[in-house]
């Protein structure tokens, strides 16, 4: 990275491994048909198959070993890995307990370099709430990753038990909100469907995945008044804007809630566009995304407010400077 040689402690609050065992199929294909869509209307010369294809090799890194080389290159100290289970609503290469196993050998493989939040959906019933239990115990996974456009909401009373786990464990709940492939369901992504979980467990911190780029009205508010409720940014890059993602940021930005926003980017969304070290140097070094936002809540944002939200024994190897004001 270029730029200052006074750089801040940077998390990745919002990442995935870019492999096709741990996403559907069916995923990538309605991407993949969506951009075609896109290029026909703008009369861009149709290649039926070739987004399907460019989406499918960039979901071969199984290891992990390309996204920690992008973060080295980035300046990313550590990543939180999200394990959505979409195991109930579209076929998978792997069980979720495969999957959990996966990326536990992942985090051996890579020391000191990723945070695990593991997938649950509160339809698997007991044997569900045991899984989760034993992952978060065995593997010491920080937190869950909840996806409810396959199908509940995220206030579903199925959910509570886990709560109760979360909240004797200090483990924050990320949760996805907004759009997302089409043949998911959207009503359930509303943000105030987070609410009362929020409500009921004041001692869970709740992330709304996706929080500070959609339905900023109501996860502004959300983030303002309910004291566990924070915003990810995850995807800004990907994200359509009048004005452009880094002008959005910087509104995002001076609305006073910094000390509730995590810096995400949702790799490997951007991988085609010049990667993570493209993205983290127009956020820390550019013009724009921090105009007149003070250099303290600048690093609340890229990793503050994270480790704050983090397990306590999850921080124990955290760099002091990422704690700076928190």
């Amino acid at each position: 990275m270029t730029g200052s040689t006074d750089l801040p402690v940077i998390f990745d609050a919002h990442c995935h491994v870019a492999s096709a065992d741990f996403i559907p199929e069916r995923f990538v294909a309605d991407v993949a048909a969506n951009i075609e869509r896109r290029h026909t209307a703008e009369g861009i010369p149709a290649r039926p198959g070739r987004a399907l294809t460019a989406l499918q090799a960039q979901h071969r890194d199984d290891r992990a070993d390309e996204l920690v080389q992008e973060m080295d290159r980035a300046g990313i100290a550590r990543t939180v890995l999200l394990v959505p289970d979409f195991g109930l609503l579209h076929p998978m290469r792997l069980t979720l307990d495969e999957m959990a196993a996966r990326h536990h050998e992942i985090r051996q493989r890579h020391p000191g370099r990723f945070w695990v939040f593991i997938g649950v959906d509160p339809r698997r019933g007991e044997e569900g709430l045991r899984d989760f239990e034993r992952h978060v115990t065995e593997y010491g996974f920080e937190g869950i990753k909840l996806y409810p456009p396959c199908g509940y909401s995220p206030s579903d009373e199925r959910l509570f038990p886990y709560y109760e786990i979360c909240a004797e464990r200090g483990l924050p709940v990320f949760v996805h909100i907004g759009p997302t492939a089409g043949s998911f369901a959207y009503e359930p992504a509303h943000p105030l469907q987070i609410d009362r979980a929020a409500r009921s467990f004041p001692g869970v911190d709740f992330i709304l995945g996706h929080g500070g780029l959609v339905h900023l009205d109501v996860t502004g508010y959300l983030a303002s008044y309910r004291r566990n409720v924070y915003l990810d940014i995850g995807g800004f890059a990907g994200t359509a804007f009048p004005d452009g993602w880094e002008a959005h940021l910087n509104h995002l930005f001076r609305l006073g809630i910094n000390h509730k926003i995590v810096f995400g980017t949702d790799w490997p969304l951007n991988r085609m566009t010049g990667g993570l070290t493209r993205l983290v140097e127009k956020v820390v070094h550019g013009p724009t995304v921090f105009a007149g936002v003070k250099r303290r809540e600048q690093q609340l944002i890229l990793s503050g407010n994270l480790t704050r939200l983090l397990p306590a024994g999850a921080v124990d190897a955290v760099p002091a400077t990422a704690l700076a004001g928190s």
